[in-house]
């Protein structure tokens, strides 16, 4: 958003979204409303470092002015480690020791970035919530579909025994697209786009779990797009609001706020990706 407001598909609660009609689009700050909506979905740009110190920043204001006591649910802790994670946060005294205990290898992260956040949590002993599904499951669900990560009754409750909505698949297939910079090999798409949608669906299961004590989902811009990401899953009502940081305008209706954040340098990520084979393609999920 560089100015005018982009127009947004906004939440199913009436009294969140008549105060996000009345604030402005805002680039800068967020409508006052953040402050009382119980439910938080946070984006990122993964290496953007002034986006991820904004976000922290924002949730320790919430944390430590208002009294307010969330879990918080980080993409950057697969759903399998939520026991190692519950053990380190009751034993370890500092983040480096979450870490270590919850995602031994340390791989796929910078986690510099999401230190503050953890030692938050620490501090005021708020659930720390492990909200990804695995490289490991999400390769299954591009391999042999939804059942092979998710039981039954999951399935049921969020219709993923039925063809996916045609926009949301085919938006989240553009993406996708977009994402592997033209290199996908076209095969493989209809996978990919169910290994996203896995990841969105299990976010939204652990946002609604803990929606009662009020939680803050910490994930990707792309998990958080109210047209295609978490926000499709949740249940009808549930106030939540959608906050997007990025470097250049969303698409319209993608965030109930988006931030703009400053651009960090970076290589081409195209450059990688001319050499595309079909052996990386369940690797590059999510």
């Amino acid at each position: 958003m560089s100015g005018a407001c982009a127009a947004r598909r906004l939440p199913a609660a009436p009294a969140l979204a008549a105060a996000l009609l009345l604030s402005a689009c805002a680039a800068t700050t967020l409508p006052p409303v953040w402050r009382d909506t119980p439910v938080l979905l946070l984006g990122e740009l993964h290496d953007n470092p002034d986006g991820q110190a904004r976000r922290a920043a924002l949730v320790a204001e919430r944390v430590n002015a208002d009294g307010w006591r969330p879990a918080i649910a980080m993409e950057q802790f697969d759903r399998e480690r939520q026991p190692e994670l519950d053990r380190a946060m009751q034993d370890c005294a500092d983040p480096d020791c979450v870490i270590a205990r919850a995602a031994p290898d340390r791989t796929g992260w910078t986690w510099s970035f999401y230190r503050p956040v953890i030692s938050l949590a620490l501090q005021h002993r708020l659930p720390l919530v492990a909200a990804n599904v695995s490289r490991r499951d999400a390769s299954r669900v591009l391999r042999e579909g939804f059942g092979a990560a998710f039981d039954p009754a999951l399935i049921a409750a969020y219709g993923l025994d039925r063809p996916l909505p045609a926009d949301l698949a085919d938006g989240q297939r553009r993406e996708i697209e977009a994402g592997h910079c033209g290199h996908l090999p076209a095969d493989l798409a209809p996978g990919m786009v169910r290994a996203q949608v896995a990841r969105d669906v299990w976010m939204a299961e652990v946002v609604r779990r803990h929606a009662a004590r009020g939680v803050v989902l910490l994930a990707g811009n792309g998990h958080v797009r109210r047209d295609l990401g978490v926000p499709r899953w949740l249940p009808a009502g549930l106030p939540a609001l959608s906050v997007g940081f990025g470097e250049q305008a969303a698409a319209a209706g993608a965030y109930d706020v988006e931030l703009r954040v400053p651009v960090h340098p970076r290589a081409d990520p195209c450059a990688a990706l001319q050499g595309l084979s079909r052996r990386s393609g369940p690797n590059s999920a999510g």
